[in-house]
């Protein structure tokens, strides 16, 4: 597994690597790539480096969980690197050319990984990659 179980050791990775990344200090590749999602947010970077780092986030208190957005961004980012599910980098590509931005298509591409992540625990059932892949295509175009 990536990442432990523990909610604080989670958040606890996403610190470290954003204090290593501050003050230039090597950093392993998974490392790297949490630090780039964090730059990519500078809404998050007192979130990241204490200020709001044991908050619950709650879906009912209306506040979006940082630490959930971050990590849909690394999913996604992953997703496309290896083109898994086939398609999603060439919906990637295109969803670029319509927003002009990869940052901008990659939260359009959140929207549909958290619905389908959200349907699959509310069934109790693995995420359908089919289904995902069809979101994707509709909000493509």
């Amino acid at each position: 597994m990536l990442f432990g179980q523990d909610r604080q050791e989670l958040r606890q990775m996403y610190a470290d690597a954003w204090q290593k990344f501050i003050r230039d200090e090597s950093l392993s590749p998974l490392e790297t790539q949490i630090a780039r999602v964090i730059q990519d947010h500078p809404e998050y970077h007192a979130v990241v480096s204490g200020a709001e780092f044991d908050a619950d986030y709650a879906p009912e208190s209306g506040q979006s969980n940082p630490f959930l957005h971050m990590g849909l961004h690394l999913a996604v980012r992953e997703q496309v690197a290896t083109n898994r599910p086939i398609g999603i980098l060439d919906i990637f590509h295109l969803l670029i050319k319509q927003t002009g931005d990869a940052l901008e298509a990659e939260h359009r591409m959140l929207e549909c990984l958290a619905e389908t992540l959200w349907e699959a625990q509310t069934q109790n059932t693995a995420p359908d990659e089919k289904r995902y892949v069809a979101r994707l295509r509709k909000l493509a175009g």
